[in-house]
């Protein structure tokens, strides 16, 4: 690995205001060749991986990207206060329909949720979270939406094929089923006591 070619993808990535993909990279860097630039990429997010620091270079929301280990959460949060976006009920649904069925118009949100949903709509288009792919060619031509980079970026997604399937969505409600383990004997020789043996007050 060129150590000047990774110091410079290092403090490009580091000064960018959102996450760098590579075709901006190599938009950036043609005295480099793109391949080159890849490979030094993948031996970056090894480096920072391997050394288990404070800080790791990720690929998010379509693009590269420092950020900070999910395990020291707790500790970065001593440190500062969060401002992380909270969301409404509504909002979350709404906004879990626009990424699972997107292309998605209003009336198909509103008819999945069964209520209003323009001013949730408003507010996550305000938020860049959400954004109009066009109109869907039907009578009336109704606004089509999305969601959008910011979604991804926010969320930790590197795209949207990382969303969670609905089964594994559904395993998280799953009650585990515990097995009933034999307790140790404390002397050898003596049988092991069973529920109804027990003495009770």
């Amino acid at each position: 690995m060129s150590s000047e070619l990774s110091a410079i993808i290092e403090s490009i990535i580091f000064t960018a205001d959102s996450p760098l993909s590579l075709d901006r990279l190599c938009d950036l860097l043609t005295e480099f060749e793109r391949s080159v630039i890849k490979t030094t990429l993948a031996e970056l997010v090894d480096q920072h991986q391997g050394r288990g620091g404070g800080f790791e270079l990720v690929e998010v929301a379509g693009g590269w990207q420092f950020r900070t280990p999910p395990s020291l959460q707790s500790y970065i949060t001593r440190h500062i206060k969060s401002r992380a976006a909270k969301f409404s009920q509504s909002a979350l649904e709404t906004l879990a329909i626009i990424a699972y069925r997107q292309p998605v118009t209003r009336a198909e949100v509103e008819h999945l949720r069964g209520v209003d949903c323009g001013g949730v709509l408003k507010s996550l288009l305000e938020k860049n979270l959400v954004r109009i792919l066009g109109k869907k060619d039907i009578p009336g031509r109704p606004l089509i939406y999305g969601t959008s980079k910011q979604f991804l970026e926010i969320f930790g997604l590197k795209d949207l094929k990382s969303l969670p399937t609905l089964k594994e969505i559904k395993a998280l409600d799953e009650q585990p089923l515990y097995e009933r383990q034999e307790e140790l004997q404390l002397e050898p020789g003596k049988p092991v006591p069973v529920e109804s043996d027990l003495p009770f007050d």
